[in-house]
């Protein structure tokens, strides 16, 4: 089959990641958990940032964009996934599948910009605290989130031309719970080589140099944490510093194990459990990281919840 104009009727088949065994019905009622914490986490996350007018910093904004992405990312995935599980449907049309392209490769793209900016913010408040309101200001800041959400978007619109551009001449079989491209790539009748090359570019750009960026503003973050003479300071700085490492370390790696390697040695189920960990359990691991070791978030979220019960 050749995506013309003819056959923009033609549906793919999402053969889903759960059968209706009883293991299979309770796993699947665990993710349904997940997702259920992730978007309430990561929406209360977004609204304690905006309501809390102590919150109304660099950091905290950027944390905001985090959780939005976050959050955009699992309603990309898990409702089509929940909806074919449940009504037994397992199709999903042309312009399904490319919106699930382009908005989950734009997210993971903008993540991973956003994730530099962050470490890159933390750099200037722990290695310039004197200079942070000029080098970290709100216009720059913002700049830098816009950068971000643009930056991901021309990933998702490159990517979703190219997988459009090729020919499906095979089964119409998705072995995935949503149109991922590695997935998409075997049904593929063309030479997809130049795509997988053009492919591995994007994930240079989009993850080798933002991964540069962390690793050479963290390196300035721990010598200067390390030369830090209050152990209070210290403490707090490491904290800090450690519950953003935890989400890099977990972000990071899953999606370079899943983009960065050859298409010929993916695995259908390798890549389906590898692509639920980033695109659904780390968006729930997120706010829960930073909620329960930043003393700023909790304090806010207790101030919050004593607010609306006297109310």
């Amino acid at each position: 089959m050749v995506w013309r104009k003819q056959n923009f009727s033609s549906d793919f088949i999402l053969l889903g990641i759960f059968d209706h065994s009883s293991t299979h019905t309770f796993l699947f009622s665990l993710v349904l958990g997940i997702f259920t914490v992730a978007f309430m986490g990561n929406i209360a996350m977004i609204l304690l940032i905006y309501l809390d007018t102590q919150l109304h910093t660099p950091m905290y904004f950027l944390l905001s964009q985090l959780s939005l992405m976050d959050l955009m990312l699992i309603c990309t995935t898990v409702p089509r996934m929940a909806f074919n599980y449940l009504s037994g449907r397992k199709s999903i049309s042309l312009a399904g599948c490319g919106a699930q392209i382009f908005f989950y490769v734009s997210l993971l793209g903008a993540e991973c910009f956003l994730l530099a900016v962050m470490a890159y913010d933390r750099y200037v408040a722990i290695c310039h605290p004197l200079r942070y309101t000029i080098l970290m200001n709100q216009k720059l800041c913002a700049l830098m989130t816009v950068a971000s959400w643009i930056l991901g978007s021309l990933d998702g619109v490159i990517v979703l031309v190219e997988v459009l551009s090729l020919s499906y001449c095979s089964s119409l079989e998705i072995h995935h719970f949503f149109c991922d491209v590695a997935a998409l790539l075997p049904l593929s009748c063309t030479d997809t080589s130049a795509f997988e090359r053009l492919l591995f570019i994007c994930c240079v750009v989009m993850l080798i140099l933002p991964v540069s960026v962390i690793i050479i503003s963290y390196s300035h973050v721990l010598r200067a944490v390390i030369r830090m003479s209050s152990t209070e300071s210290r403490r707090k700085a490491f904290t800090t510093c450690s519950s953003h490492l935890s989400v890099v370390g977990l972000y990071y790696g899953a999606v370079m194990f899943m983009y960065m390697r050859p298409a010929s040695i993916h695995t259908p189920d390798q890549d389906k459990i590898v692509s639920a960990f980033y695109t659904i359990l780390t968006p729930m691991l997120n706010p829960l990281i930073y909620s329960l070791r930043n003393k700023e978030v909790s304090r806010g979220l207790q101030k919050l919840l004593r607010t609306r019960k006297l109310m």
